[in-house]
């Protein structure tokens, strides 16, 4: 992906989307053209100069220090995860960015991953990657997450399901909620590893084949999706409010563990323990192809 472009046109995104009254900038003179802050604007909310702020804005962000990015940050009132992202697009445009980098892990769990994941029986549970593959889970996660084996491609991924399978559309009962979270997921990704080109080949895909995606993907949000509550709408067992926490697993880099709880007594609850009734005879992990412990990697 090319750096320089994503970071100018995420900052030119930011930018547009803050008026001059949200900055608290009370008495702006002169017909101005757009409703957001103008790069001058921005320059004098950071403390920069206007040549310096544009040259950023350019995409030209090597070298910028931590307290211009701080600035900068502040200015155009980025979130954490836009501010992490800002950061990430930084340390990407070093010339040493790329090498600094662990490996990515992507295919293939640790079979003690794998007997993590088997003894954890009453919720859910996965370890995904970056590119929003699921790479293994327990029972009830590939339960969970049957619409998505009902395809020939392996491994299942999230983006390709969301934005070209219709059985999302029912999956999801909030489909826009999901769009959009798994999205800003990606950008944010895209950010944090700007020379995976399996990464890159999945966005051009999805912007090739889905509209939907393409929208939203110009949009230029980015989110963390570390804790929340989700919503699904099981074929068999119904509607499942869940909860869910995600971590990195350190020692496997690339890798994220989602384990989704029910509130205990709660319908949702009632409703896992049906499900993991129909998949004790579903043996969805074996269309998956993962009915090994060690995890299979996936073609």
């Amino acid at each position: 992906m090319d750096n320089r472009m994503e970071a100018r046109e995420f900052l030119a995104s930011r930018r547009a989307r803050i008026t001059p009254e949200m900055a608290g900038l009370t008495f702006v003179h002169g017909r101005r053209r757009v409703p957001g802050l103008r790069r001058e604007e921005v320059a004098m909310l950071a403390g920069v100069s206007v040549d310096y702020y544009t040259k950023l804005e350019r995409g030209n962000l090597a070298g910028t220090s931590e307290s211009v990015l701080d600035a900068i940050a502040g200015a155009l009132k980025l979130d954490e995860a836009e501010r992490d992202h800002l950061y990430n697009l930084a340390r990407a445009a070093s010339p040493s960015g790329k090498s600094r980098r662990r490996p990515l892990q992507s295919g293939t769990v640790r079979p003690t991953l794998q007997f993590m994941l088997d003894s954890i029986t009453a919720s859910p549970a996965f370890i995904g990657n970056h590119h929003m593959d699921i790479v293994a889970a327990n029972q009830l996660g590939y339960a969970l997450y049957s619409e998505m084996y009902q395809g020939p491609a392996r491994p299942a991924n999230h983006s390709r399901f969301i934005f070209l399978d219709p059985r999302a559309r029912d999956f999801y009962p909030d489909w826009d909620l999901a769009a959009n979270t798994n999205v800003a997921i990606l950008r944010t990704q895209s950010g944090r590893n700007p020379f995976d080109k399996r990464l890159a080949d999945l966005v051009g895909e999805l912007s090739m084949r889905s509209e939907e995606f393409r929208a939203r993907w110009a949009a230029h949000n980015v989110r963390r999706h570390y804790a929340g509550t989700k919503v699904f709408r099981h074929p068999v067992v119904g509607e499942l409010e869940l909860a869910y926490e995600s971590m990195e697993l350190a020692e496997d880099p690339g890798f994220t563990l989602t384990v989704y709880p029910a509130v205990p007594g709660s319908p949702s609850d009632e409703r896992l323990r049906l499900l993991a009734s129909w998949a004790a005879t579903e043996r969805i992990q074996d269309r998956a192809g993962a009915s090994q412990p060690q995890g299979l990697p996936h073609s």
